[in-house]
């Protein structure tokens, strides 16, 4: 009896070990983020900038960690109708994860949270003309969206005082590219 109870606690661990979440959200290896990425949502405390035609309203296509610890952001976003590409390179700072860029105003860039192979979240604070805005965006692996990434961005978007309606969707909105509509 006793060997079948200590048997089962020990498959209860095992099965709680490899359940596990495995989100980081401080301490980040910013090389295991580099790669090919898709815009799933993004929110803001001032939704003209992130809204169609926005100057914030970027689509992404890849992140790169440079030899310098620098990141370099690959998007594309619409000006009068053209799909135009920039690649931002973001200077990396004291503090792991976060990073500045230059960029309609000063931008401070931090990682908040990421799984590495499927999701990563980045806050943004943009100071423009003494006025800040805060950004959040979710960004995707695989174009196919699922539908816990959006609860987990709602989560972060109220740690940083934003509401659920403050978020847009991205998913089917880029028209740079053809990517698989969502399920």
């Amino acid at each position: 009896m006793v060997l079948l109870l200590l048997l089962g606690l020990v498959l209860s661990l095992a099965n709680a070990q490899f359940s596990q979440d495995f989100t980081v959200q401080r301490n980040h290896n910013m090389a295991r983020i580099s790669g090919t990425w898709n815009s799933f949502f993004m929110a803001s405390d001032n939704m003209t900038r992130i809204r169609e035609n926005g100057d914030l309203r970027l689509f992404i296509r890849k992140i790169s960690i440079l030899k310098n610890g620098s990141l370099q952001f690959d998007f594309h976003f619409m000006v009068q109708g053209e799909c135009v590409a920039v690649t931002m390179v973001c200077e990396k700072t004291e503090t792991n994860g976060e990073f500045t860029v230059d960029y309609e105003g000063e931008n401070r860039v931090r990682l908040s949270e990421t799984d590495y192979r499927m999701y990563v979240i980045f806050y943004m604070e943009n100071i423009k003309n003494r006025t800040k805005t805060r950004v959040l965006a979710l960004y995707g692996r695989i174009p196919k969206f699922e539908k816990s990434y959006l609860k987990r961005f709602e989560n972060i978007c109220k740690k940083y005082g934003l509401d659920s309606q403050n978020i847009i969707d991205l998913i089917d909105q880029d028209n740079c590219y053809d990517v698989p509509k969502r399920s």
